[in-house]
This record gives C-alpha cells, sequence and structure tokens, in this order.
C-alpha cells in the first residue's frame, strides 16, 4: 500500500466523496489517515459532515481531515521576496512596493490555489504523523498546474537567489576594498531560499515515486468524461506520475424496466468500454449512482465497498 493517494479528474465527478471514502477504509483497516482537500472550493467538511479547517479535524476514530487555506503558500512564498528586499535595504539597494511585487513574479507567479495545494502537501508528506494521506485534488486544470508547480516555483526562486547572490559579491568586494579580506560576509548555511527550493524537489520526487504515491482520476462514465480523462492521463504520464487506478463514479447498477434509464446505462457501458481499450493498463473500480444526498459516514461506508475490488 502506497504511503500517498492523489484523487484528481474533471470538476463534479465526486472526487471528494471518493477521497473521503478512501479515508474511511483506510482508517476502519486500522491506519491512522488523513484527507488533506487542496481543492479551492473545499467541500471535505460537506462530506464528512463535520466541520473541517485549517489545521487538521478529527472526523472519528483514526480519521483526520484538512481544507489547505489558500492564502498559507502565497503568504509564506512573499515573505522570502519581502525578506529579500529587506537584505537589499541593508546592502543599501532600496526597491518600492511595484519592484518587490516584479521580483515576487520572478518567472512564472504560481496561483495562490497551486502555491496553497503544494505547501498543504509539502507539510504533510514531510510529516511522520499519519499512516496514510489522501488528497483531494483540484479539477483537472488546477491539478496540472500543480504538478508543474515544484518546477516553476525553482525558476523564480532559482532567479532570485542569483540575484541576491550578485548583490552579496558586490556588498563584499566593497567592504573587502574599504576593511580588508576579514570583513566580507560569509555563508552561513542554508537559508530560507535554500530551504523551499529542496521542499519543493522533495514534493516533486515524492509525487513520481511508485513506491509511495499513487494517483487515481475519478470520472464518469459519458463521452465528453472519458475524453478529459484520457487527456488528464497522458498529461500525468509526461509529468512522471504513477496514475494506477480509473474510478468511474455514478454507474447506473440496474436500469429495470425505464427505457430512459436502459438508453443511459447502454451509453455508460460504452464509455466504460472505450475506457478500458484507451487505457488497458489502469485499474477500473465503478461506483454505483447513489440515490439521495451523498454525504455522512454511512454512505461513505458504502461507497468505500466498491473502492478496491
Amino acid at each position: 500500500m502506497t504511503r500517498f493517494l492523489l484523487y484528481g479528474g474533471k470538476g463534479g465527478v465526486g472526487k471528494t466523496t471518493v477521497a473521503a471514502a478512501t479515508g474511511y477504509q483506510l482508517a476502519a483497516a486500522g491506519h491512522e489517515t488523513l484527507v488533506v482537500s487542496t481543492d479551492p472550493a473545499h467541500s471535505l467538511a460537506d462530506a464528512v459532515k463535520t466541520e473541517v479547517g485549517g489545521d487538521p479535524t478529527k472526523i472519528r476514530s483514526g480519521l483526520w481531515g484538512v481544507e489547505v487555506d489558500p492564502q498559507t503558500g502565497i503568504d509564506r512564498y512573499r515573505s522570502l521576496f519581502e525578506a529579500l528586499a529587506s537584505e537589499f535595504s541593508d546592502a543599501g539597494i532600496r526597491m518600492d512596493e511595484e519592484e518587490i511585487a516584479d521580483l515576487f513574479t520572478t518567472g512564472v507567479m504560481p496561483g495562490s490555489d497551486e502555491l496553497a495545494a503544494i505547501e498543504g502537501m509539502a507539510t504533510y508528506i514531510e510529516s511522520d504523523r499519519w499512516d496514510r494521506v489522501v488528497f483531494d485534488t483540484a479539477p483537472t486544470g488546477h491539478t496540472l498546474r500543480l504538478l508543474d508547480l515544484p518546477s516553476v516555483m525553482d525558476r523564480g526562486v532559482a532567479t532570485a537567489m542569483d540575484l541576491r547572490d550578485q548583490v552579496h559579491r558586490k556588498v563584499n568586494t566593497a567592504r573587502t576594498m574599504m576593511f580588508g579580506p576579514m570583513a566580507s560576509r560569509r555563508d552561513d548555511g542554508p537559508d530560507d531560499f535554500t530551504e523551499m527550493r529542496t521542499r519543493m524537489e522533495r514534493v516533486g520526487t515524492v509525487l513520481r515515486d511508485p513506491e509511495q504515491t499513487a494517483f487515481r482520476v475519478v470520472t464518469i462514465p459519458e463521452t465528453m468524461a472519458v475524453r478529459e480523462t484520457e487527456r488528464l492521463v497522458a498529461k500525468l504520464r509526461e509529468f512522471d506520475v504513477p496514475v494506477t487506478t480509473l474510478v468511474v463514479n455514478k454507474v447506473i447498477a440496474d436500469a429495470g424496466d425505464c427505457q430512459r434509464c436502459q438508453g443511459k446505462q447502454a451509453v455508460q457501458e460504452e464509455a466504460i468500454a472505450q475506457l478500458r481499450e484507451s487505457l488497458p493498463g489502469l485499474d477500473i473500480w465503478t461506483i454505483p449512482d447513489q440515490s439521495g444526498e451523498v454525504t455522512g459516514i454511512e454512505t461513505l461506508e458504502k461507497v468505500g465497498t466498491h473502492l478496491g475490488g
């Protein structure tokens, strides 16, 4: 069993329900489990019918949940550049708000949603508190930007570090000329920028390690959803993310005598057959369409019986 499970897919397919059901299933099996929502439109609290905030909240025995606060990542990232501006100021280089903003957006500035998600991932990937961590990711576009974020941030941080090093060299040269070799600034070891780069590199490594991570794509048995699922799997493979499973949600199990339901069931069967044909290397789990409100522990327990088989 891998330690980190990520669920992704288009919006409205039931990722949060499936992620929460997986968390319930793992906790019931005796694993201390945390479900992390990185979707800016959080719905984990609704799924588990428990107030869930920015810090891990106990849902039931062995099961915890957290909804990552989008502002957390952006604040951490910006604070690095404000500290850098302060360092420049100490060296006699003044920067106004606009110049700090330009520095802050060096390279490609990631969105706050993705920053919060990657910060949340880094936090809980580094923690040994939980046996299993289940990530409920945002819809497809956000997820793909999230996977590219470690390299995007690395480019921005690297540029800022290069600029800082240039300033340090100039300051050291000036000090040496005035006060001699002993006056030059010494490197006191790893700083916040280095730690940020190391952290992002660690996240990128874990996300690509099949022994630690599995990515499961949630979809529904409709033609457009199948096409998007195929594209998402292709992109994930480009990122070397270990995609293992397709979870097909909202499947009609018994159409009965309803002709309309029978017609829809036939379309669904065709869509599932297409997934089996186009993505033959993946396990396919199907979850029957649930009647009524798809929330609460009883529903999660029911959904969980269809995961892993």
